[in-house]
């Protein structure tokens, strides 16, 4: 038994891109999470029948958000590599491992990545299109893969490092003081983007639109109350205001 290379950790990485791609309501993201960390079970179980049971036990239940499961990951495949070595760690117990650890970063990662960096660069592209920037759109997807794919392929890392305390105080208190400073700076951009909407090229715009502005804002504070609008009705939503907008332009 080897201990996992930089190699492994990437391929671990990489392939937890696809963690979704088989996502099903029995087991959710659990053939996903058993193809991302194959191939650290490739290192720690040379014989191919001990392999096949360890990965068979991995397509078991699993959930949490995307980007955060690499910790998950990363702190699974040292428990691993410590069962492979002899220590007296069971199915069971990297069962327990993996559904606290997937709890917990669901908690954490849904707030930081879907209800704070998401709309933030989503505010920042718009922003830059709006004072004419042409490269708005590029720049939304650049502010939000840094910190996604950053954590994506770093947090392997870290979870591999730390084992299963990874989601310990030091490193929670970061991921959620980083979701409150995106979130200040978000509510500076929607400030922002509203001036620049409202006095578009230096012109006032009309009192209809400023009415069907606040009127969408509105609405959109109130929706955000909700735990998880469907992408369905987010599409729906901003399709219409879309529509309303260019009516009254």
């Amino acid at each position: 038994m080897s201990a996992l290379t930089a190699a492994d950790r990437f391929a671990m990485a990489a392939r937890s891109m696809l963690l979704q791609a088989t996502w099903n309501y029995e087991r959710q993201q659990g053939i996903g999470w058993a193809w991302s960390i194959e191939p650290a079970l490739e290192r720690l179980y040379p014989d191919e029948a001990t392999r096949r049971e360890r990965v068979a036990e991995h397509t078991a239940y699993f959930n949490t958000q995307p980007t955060l499961a690499s910790l998950a990951l990363g702190a699974v495949a040292a428990l691993e590599e410590r069962r492979a070595s002899g220590d007296p760690i069971d199915a069971g117990t990297v069962a327990r491992v993996k559904s606290a650890l997937g709890s917990s970063l669901a908690a954490l990662g849904d707030r930081l990545f879907w209800f704070t960096l998401r709309p933030f660069a989503a505010c920042a592209g718009i922003a830059l299109l709006l004072a004419g920037r042409t490269w708005g759109a590029l720049a939304m997807w650049i502010v939000y893969n840094l910190l996604h794919l950053g954590i994506r392929f770093a947090g392997i890392g870290w979870g591999y490092r730390e084992g299963p305390t990874v989601l310990g105080d030091r490193l929670r208190q970061r991921l959620e003081g980083l979701t409150r400073g995106l979130a200040a700076v978000g509510a500076a951009l929607i400030g922002v983007l509203v001036a620049l909407l409202l006095v578009h090229g230096g012109n006032p715009r009309p009192v209809v639109f400023q009415i069907t502005l606040a009127a969408g804002l509105g609405v959109g504070f109130l929706a955000a109350q909700r735990g998880r609008p469907s992408p369905t009705e987010w599409a729906l939503g901003v399709g219409a205001l879309c529509l309303i907008a260019a009516w009254f332009r």
